[in-house]
């Protein structure tokens, strides 16, 4: 590969150096590196494509490790004597150790954030081998999945001796009003040569419509090798960031000697005013605005932790139709890829650091300590020593995102702590009371008098938190710093509460108001809260609570210890497919104001609901139950085919006042969401073939409608394209989602069958997947069985002018051919 710039007089060269990598997987009895690579393309993950292996940890989907070799060879010809040349990784997961030329670069060990090198003073003018060695050998060392291999982008960044260093250009805003923002931009510049003159020119437009809003313009002496600038600038009318309106700006910064240019960097960036009241929750541009959040682990189900930005897109978009406003990068930095996506699309985010710091967990299992093997030990051997460096790089890297809101500086840690566990009282065993339901076995006072006479195990949690939060602040004291509390009834007096500007709580809705009488001062957000209705209900009857972060927005690979074939827990508003399940339709219904309706059904469970036939009305046996539901709802259907009279259960969501359902024309009967206290309209039905149909009234007007119709035997396929279409000679994605479908073209999701997919022209198959979350097919493989008798493929277009072909079977005879033209 040959480095050269289309425009040979840029300052600056910033290349895509994902292309032309070699690949090998190291073998156990393996003594040689030398033969059996094969081309790979980044970002790119290993274990992806290996086989499901119930031999394996649930905790990381049953996916091997191992340790994989990467090299790619490039000449640098065009190089001039002084530039500098550095390479730029956004993620290797994980301990990478790396070569240019026989010589070490260094060592990264933690696989979530992002890194650099210089390598100027190794390379040569032509064949220059790049070698890495990426070593997961530990199957179970991250919570969850975390992918194996370079599974984020790479950049190679060229720059002149004198230059704007990565990561050091920063822009915040001093003050905003209605009508006039001031802005501070804050950057550092390089140079060997010292007492040069610079001219800098800094001109910001809005990044949509290319309009000129402000510059300024500065001479400057560089009288130091680094030199650090900042300037304020005014933006008249600016145009505020939100979810709702996620405007953007760019500035462009150029360095310029006489005639000569000597950098030029751009800066993305948005304008928002925020904060947290304690009494109040949180308030965006001046309105006050709950979080409607989840949590995202970083795997993009059938591509695993290497994730397009088209697979992030489609999944995030089906977010925001659901109302979702906020995301948290559980438990670890995001890529750049996403981050830029939630600034663009409208997404706050909560940025966050660690899921472990002085002590390790056991990835097997949660609050629970049982192995102590090297296969579960994860970042925590290398915390005291690069903990600092790995936060201050992830939060430089992405310290422009308007996205971003909240630094959180660790997930859950407390219980790693013995001394905070057993200073609760939760778990002493001669209580018999719930963790989720029940207030602190132990007072305050308690708590604060155990904590006094227990040891503190060589490590004390209150001064790490402070550490990990000063660290932030050195970098950064716009963004509060907040943390996932899981037991803050501790946290809050031992220390680790008092460096947080927001405390976070993990499924702590019984302390909202216990936290907010004991500890007015400081505000509280759910980190991370159940996906039902009893949390949202908690939180939106609560001022002082901020919001919250349902776990999880998406099914994600990993954390199902000893569930074989289960390869990934099914929590989420989508599964990996990226399909919607119930609990999406049910917060779509809290927070879309647009009418809505959606059905679905079940075989009638006598253990779970008592029927009225009477009245043909559904309850739950527990009237009670829906306040103490868990992560996992009862799988649901969405068809009307079922043995004759055999007793269905029917569960309509919707957010308008009023649902009425008829069968066939003839009404059931009409219920009224003010007497629904779980929100859940439900009746009971012997089947009968036809179409049901939910109306959903306010007022007595219909506004929203659903049908569920009886369908015939599958005899067709109904191929779906989803998200942007492919552009001819641009590279990109596309998913297709494959339905059944009978002679008249309705889904036919009660039959299951085997799809065969057969790709001609210039694409690939990247995988397929069906969102069963136990389902152990590869990913990679060519078929795929159905679930709820649908399917997802998404197929890779390598950017050639010619079409492609699409060809799907089914061992029934039936197939469908979708078609690209391209030419």
């Amino acid at each position: 590969m040959s480095i050269s710039s289309n425009t040979p007089k840029a300052s600056r060269q910033t290349i895509d150096f994902n292309a032309d990598w070699q690949f090998q997987l190291q073998t156990a009895n393996q003594t040689t590196i030398e033969a059996d690579w094969r081309s790979v393309t980044l970002p790119h993950d290993w274990s992806i494509e290996q086989p499901f292996s119930s031999e394996l940890e649930g905790a990381t989907a049953y996916l091997p490790g191992g340790i994989g070799w990467y090299q790619k060879s490039f000449d640098m010809k065009e190089l001039k004597k002084g530039q500098r040349v550095f390479i730029l990784f956004d993620g290797i997961y994980n301990n990478a150790s790396l070569w240019l030329n026989k010589q070490l670069l260094g060592k990264q060990h933690y696989g979530y954030s992002p890194f650099y090198f210089e390598i100027s003073q190794y390379l040569k003018p032509s064949d220059n081998q790049l070698k890495i060695k990426v070593d997961r050998s530990r199957i179970a060392d991250s919570r969850w999945y975390p992918g194996a291999g370079i599974y984020r982008e790479v950049k190679l960044i060229t720059v002149n001796p004198v230059h704007i260093p990565i990561w050091s250009s920063v822009v915040d805003s001093i003050e905003i009003n209605q009508g006039f923002a001031q802005i501070l931009h804050k950057f550092k510049v390089v140079s060997e040569q010292l007492n040069q003159r610079i001219q800098i020119d800094s001109h910001i437009v809005e990044l949509h419509t290319g309009r000129p809003v402000a510059s300024y313009q500065h001479q400057a002496t560089l009288s130091n090798k680094e030199q650090a600038f900042a300037f304020s600038c005014d933006i008249l009318q600016p145009k505020l960031w939100s979810p709702d309106s996620p405007t953007l700006y760019q500035m462009t910064t150029k360095l310029t000697a006489g005639s000569k240019e000597l950098d030029c960097i751009t800066t993305r960036f948005g304008l928002r005013d925020f904060h947290f009241n304690s009494q109040q929750g949180f308030f965006l541009n001046g309105q006050a605005t709950k979080i409607k959040g989840v949590c995202l682990h970083h795997d993009g189900g059938l591509v695993g932790a290497a994730v397009p930005e088209a697979v992030w897109e489609r999944r995030l978009t089906r977010l925001k139709e659901a109302g979702v406003n906020a995301i948290r990068m559980a438990h670890t930095p995001s890529s750049e890829v996403l981050l830029s996506l939630c600034d663009r699309l409208g997404f706050l985010v909560q940025d966050e650091f660690f899921d472990e710091w002085d002590f390790p967990k056991d990835k097997r299992l949660n609050m629970n300590e049982q192995h102590n093997d090297a296969a579960s030990r994860g970042y925590a051997e290398h915390f005291q020593t690069h903990a600092k460096q790995d936060l201050k790089n992830a939060l430089r890297a992405h310290i422009n995102h308007p996205c971003i809101f909240m630094w959180s500086i660790g997930n859950e840690i407390e219980w790693t702590y013995p001394r905070n566990v057993e200073a609760t009282g939760f778990f002493d065993a001669n209580w018999n009371g719930n963790y989720f339901w029940n207030l602190p076995p132990n007072s305050p006072q308690q708590i604060s008098n155990k904590l006094k006479t227990l040891p503190h195990h060589n490590y004390d949690i209150g001064k790490t938190a402070h550490q990990l939060a000063q660290w932030v602040r050195e970098e950064d004291v716009s963004r509060p710093v907040t943390a996932n509390c899981i037991l803050p009834s501790v946290s809050y007096l031992n220390g680790y509460a008092k460096s947080l500007d927001v405390i976070g709580f993990s499924y702590r809705q019984v302390l909202y108001d216990y936290g907010h009488q004991h500890h007015p001062q400081l505000p509280i957000i759910s980190n991370e809260a159940l996906p039902q209705w009893h949390e949202w209900k908690a939180v939106s009857e609560r001022p002082h609570v901020a919001g919250l972060f349902l776990w999880t927005g998406i099914d994600y690979l990993g954390e199902v210890h000893q569930q074989w074939p289960t390869k990934a827990l099914a929590a989420g508003l989508l599964d990996t497919a990226g399909f919607k399940k119930a609990p999406y339709y049910l917060f779509q219904s809290l927070w879309t104001a647009t009418p809505m309706v959606q059905i679905h059904n079940q075989v009638f469970d006598e253990e779970r609901f008592v029927y009225k036939t009477d009245s043909l009305s559904l309850e739950e046996r527990d009237p009670q139950a829906w306040k103490r539901k868990l992560w996992i709802w009862p799988e649901q259907q969405q068809h009307w085919n079922f043995s004759s009279n055999q007793l269905i259960a029917i569960e309509v969501i919707s957010n308008c006042q009023e649902v009425e359902l008829q069968l066939n024309g003839r009404t059931i009967g009409s219920k009224q969401l003010a007497d629904q206290a779980d929100r859940m309209f439900r009746w009971a039905l012997p089947f009968q073939p036809g179409e049901l149909v939910a109306l959903a009234k306010n007022n007595g007007k219909v506004l929203a409608t659903h049908r569920l119709s009886t369908t015939q035997a599958a005899s067709d396929l109904v191929v779906t394209l989803e998200g942007a279409p492919l552009q001819k000679g641009q590279p990109g994605y596309q998913h297709l989602v494959v339905q059944l479908a009978d002679s008249e073209g309705k889904w036919v999701s009660h039959q299951n069958t085997q799809l065969s997919f057969e790709l001609t022209g210039p694409a690939e198959l990247v995988g397929l997947d069906n969102g069963h979350p136990a389902s152990v097919q590869a990913f990679n493989a060519s078929h795929i069985d159905t679930h709820q008798g649908r399917a997802l493929a998404l197929i890779k277009y390598t950017g050639e002018k010619e079409n492609i072909l699409v060809r799907i079977t089914t061992p029934e005879g039936f197939f469908k051919v979708q078609r690209f033209i391209l030419e």
